[in-house]
């Protein structure tokens, strides 16, 4: 009986690799500047709606961090003021968190002509695209529809999380923004690689079991992504590139693992 499928050995090697997937990502844009602006549409539009949103809770942040401590109403001015900040801080903190996190499977959703065809061309020129599936129009789009809810409501879980961790004296400013880029950066390497993955017929399920074989793998990669995303206009200057890197990794290191592991499987089921 041929022994199970095991992942590759995880590790800081590993988190270096994926981080080094979202430069060459952004190498191959540079060297295709059609590509890159070609891409930033899609993410333009969303990034109008999101900074919009953004400057609004800017507004409201005050009022909203009043309303969540009104157990620091009898305190001094000082420690209520203190006490405030921080909830702000961590509302604030919170919102951008669940805004990156759904930045791009927003971006991804509406966008997915553009990001199909980038990705094709991507795989296209480190040696040829997998055949498109064919599966009808309205299938694919309720699948991304389905998908990006899911996400989002993950996200909203997680963001309320990492707002009351926030609220932890040092560990949430330091600690927690941490574990937060790391908790980002999985969900994001999910997405980034899902529009090459999806051509090899691994739906949402399936691809997060990858990933999950290959987390510092992910995580090195989305992390990357994340705090590029932190920087200002860096969601949108860096999402084409991102999507170029995530389908280098799901076409070198992802999809061959895949494969893999259904051979064993199979060769496990026949013995």
């Amino acid at each position: 009986m041929t022994e199970a499928h095991t992942p590759r050995t995880s590790g800081f090697k590993d988190l270096f690799s994926g981080a080094s997937y979202l430069l060459r990502g952004i190498g191959w844009m540079a060297r295709h500047p059609v590509q890159w602006l070609f891409g930033l549409i899609p993410a333009l539009i969303v990034l109008a709606v999101y900074a919009s949103a953004l400057v609004v809770l800017a507004f409201q942040v005050d009022d909203l961090a009043g309303w969540v401590t009104p157990f620091a109403d009898g305190w001094s001015e000082a420690a209520r003021t203190s006490a405030r900040v921080v909830a702000g801080i961590a509302i604030y903190g919170a919102a951008v968190f669940l805004a990156i996190l759904t930045f791009t499977a927003v971006t991804l959703l509406i966008g997915d002509p553009f990001y199909e065809a980038i990705a094709v061309r991507v795989e296209e020129s480190q040696g040829g695209a997998p055949p498109d599936p064919g599966d009808p129009l309205l299938v694919q789009i309720g699948r991304a529809v389905r998908d990006t809810v899911i996400l989002a409501t993950i996200a909203l879980l997680f963001a309320a999380v990492f707002f009351a961790c926030g609220f932890l004296p040092v560990v949430g400013q330091t600690v927690v923004p941490v574990v937060a880029a790391c908790v980002s950066g999985y969900f994001l390497a999910g997405e980034l690689t899902s529009v090459a993955l999806e051509r090899r017929g691994l739906r949402r399920r399936d691809r997060f079991a990858l990933l999950k074989r290959n987390r510092p793998l992910a995580v090195g990669f989305g992390a990357a992504t994340f705090v590029v995303f932190l920087i200002p206009l860096g969601a949108v200057l860096a999402m084409p590139g991102a999507v170029a890197g995530g389908t280098l990794l799901a076409r070198e290191r992802l999809a061959p693992d895949a494969e893999a592991a259904r051979e064993d499987i199979g060769v496990a089921g026949q013995t």
